[in-house]
């Protein structure tokens, strides 16, 4: 069963009692803020939350949204598809762990033979057809990620696969997505995620390992008197030494509402 639910200037259908989006979307998508944007992928799209709302955002730009789960990647098809969004917005099912390098591109190994897609005709039937999709390597400029939070061993498992495969690295681990967000982009391309603030020494090690230079760093607390709660990081492919810490974000004011900068980007 899916709901249909609204944020911002989009509609989003969503599993009832699968994984569904929260504020972490919304943070990540607030993060991004370059001026112009060609080309953007976002790695564990879900049912395309960010990716559908950073088309909106940037009107442009192309973007590409790959999702592991199909019943995941069918519900992002089926959103783009709602939004209107079919000559800017695709899907690829695939599990970046196997996107080889070859020919100066990246190439999808098909999963269509063991997920298929809707029924042939319907407007959402082409999102499994990998076979033919390339992504182009070096030529993002954003790679975006909200990719799962902890560790198989660390906190309670989400009940059923496709929330625990969204909020642990079950099927992806936080090298494995580092190292395939540094392939797909560009040149000063940049790669933004939001995560832990306790893995940022890991996070930023990582991305050291794979030719990305943490440039931006903005920290999530819940009120003024909580510790962080989640961190927001961008890192530049091929940047230069140097490292901004932006001002800390506050979800919540004193009483328990919602602080101005939370209702802007939820869009009140």
């Amino acid at each position: 069963m899916v709901t249909l639910d609204s944020i911002r200037d989009i509609q989003i259908y969503q599993n009832k009692d699968g994984y569904r989006f929260s504020v972490d979307a919304l943070l990540l998508f607030s993060f991004v803020n370059l001026k112009r944007v060609k080309k953007i992928a976002d790695m564990g799209a879900g049912s395309g939350i960010i990716g559908l709302l950073l088309a909106k955002k940037y009107p442009a730009a192309q973007v590409t949204l790959i999702e592991l789960q199909a019943s995941l990647a069918r519900l992002a098809q089926k959103n783009v598809v709602l939004n209107g969004l079919e000559d800017r917005v695709i899907i690829i099912k695939a599990d970046v762990r196997e996107l080889r390098v070859k020919s100066q591109e990246l190439k999808v190994r098909s999963s269509e033979s063991r997920d298929r897609g809707p029924e042939s005709g319907d407007k959402e039937s082409f999102f499994c057809r990998t076979n033919s999709k390339l992504l182009t390597l070096n030529s993002y400029d954003i790679v975006v990620s909200n990719p799962p939070f902890r560790k198989v061993k660390t906190g309670l498992l989400s009940v059923g696969d496709e929330k625990a495969i969204a909020r642990h690295e079950i099927k992806l681990s936080l090298q494995d997505l580092i190292k395939a967000g540094s392939s797909l982009l560009k040149h000063h391309g940049r790669l933004c995620i939001i995560h832990l603030p306790e893995r940022v020494n890991y996070i930023m090690h990582i991305m050291g390992n794979h030719s990305l230079e943490p440039k931006r760093m903005r920290f999530v607390h819940s009120n003024l008197y909580s510790d962080a709660k989640m961190v927001l990081i961008e890192a530049v492919k091929g940047g230069r030494i140097g490292l901004k810490i932006e001002k800390p974000m506050f979800i919540y004011n004193e009483d328990g509402s919602y602080a101005e900068e939370m209702k802007d980007i939820y869009g009140c």
